[in-house]
């Protein structure tokens, strides 16, 4: 009797392997996936409805745009106040073409050629300097959207053993991870205003993003605690955050910088070790 039920056992429980199709899912040893594959918060859409603790700049770092080109589109004016419910653009719309076609005796009337009048021989120093200064304008705008505001002082936001590094690939890493213990003190990488402070972008947790100018944002994930408020000023070294896991796999910061809207490689900006 022993014997015919270990046979039906054994008969059950090949059964059941030869009809599993796929392999397992492979979960690591605390039943949690890791970041890149946790972050569902890329905008890859037209338009986008605000939600209850996002600000301009979380919004622009989930759709990985300057804040200044989202602001633009929308016709919002620094320093940037969105609220629930509003609805933002995230790509220009496309302009309507005119419904008023030229007429043909308007395509077929000869045009009149203007006549510019001479300008007054003394008035040709004044009108030299204006345009000069109208250039220098001109030029000092368009070399302050060319050119990069640097930052003058990087500090590491924390110490510890670097466990992952940054990565160009599409799945990869956009930061780096700082190995540490729990509420070990996480710090400002620059001098800036912190321009969010939650825990609204699944994937990060407890999330800082600091503003350092026009062109540079750094972010915290992961923090146990969180210790400054949004629009408050830091400076480089001060204590913004306790590290911590939340949603992570291990207690860790995940740091970033952002340059224009786009993830760089935060080495390039830290000092050596």
């Amino acid at each position: 009797m022993l014997v015919r039920i270990f046979i039906i056992l054994i008969t059950l429980t090949l059964f059941a392997c030869s009809s599993r199709n796929t392999p397992a899912p492979v979960v690591n040893a605390q039943a949690q996936t890791p970041l890149n594959q946790k972050v569902k918060n890329s905008l890859t859409g037209t338009e986008y409805i605000v939600k209850k603790g996002e600000t301009l700049y979380s919004i622009s770092w989930r759709a990985g745009l300057d804040v200044r080109t989202i602001a633009s589109i929308n016709q919002i004016a620094a320093p940037y106040r969105i609220f629930p419910g509003q609805k933002l653009y995230l790509t220009k719309k496309p302009s309507k073409p005119s419904k008023n076609k030229p007429s043909s005796e308007t395509l077929h009337k000869p045009q009149q050629k203007v006549v510019k009048k001479p300008v007054a021989t003394e008035k040709k120093q004044e009108y030299g300097e204006s345009a000069r200064r109208k250039n220098s304008v001109n030029s000092s705008s368009s070399s302050s959207a060319t050119f990069s505001q640097k930052i003058k002082r990087w500090v590491w936001p924390a110490k510890g053993k670097l466990i992952a590094r940054f990565s160009t690939k599409k799945q990869g890493n956009k930061g780096i991870d700082i190995a540490g213990s729990r509420n070990d003190s996480v710090k400002a990488a620059a001098d800036g205003t912190v321009v969010y402070a939650g825990d609204v972008l699944r994937g990060y947790g407890k999330l800082i993003i600091v503003k350092h100018n026009d062109d540079y944002l750094s972010a915290y994930a992961h923090n146990n605690h969180i210790l400054v408020k949004e629009q408050q000023s830091v400076k480089a070294g001060q204590v913004i955050a306790k590290m911590g896991s939340t949603d992570a796999e291990r207690v860790m910061l995940h740091f970033e910088v952002r340059f224009r809207g786009k993830p760089v490689n935060p080495l390039k900006y830290l000092p050596r070790r």
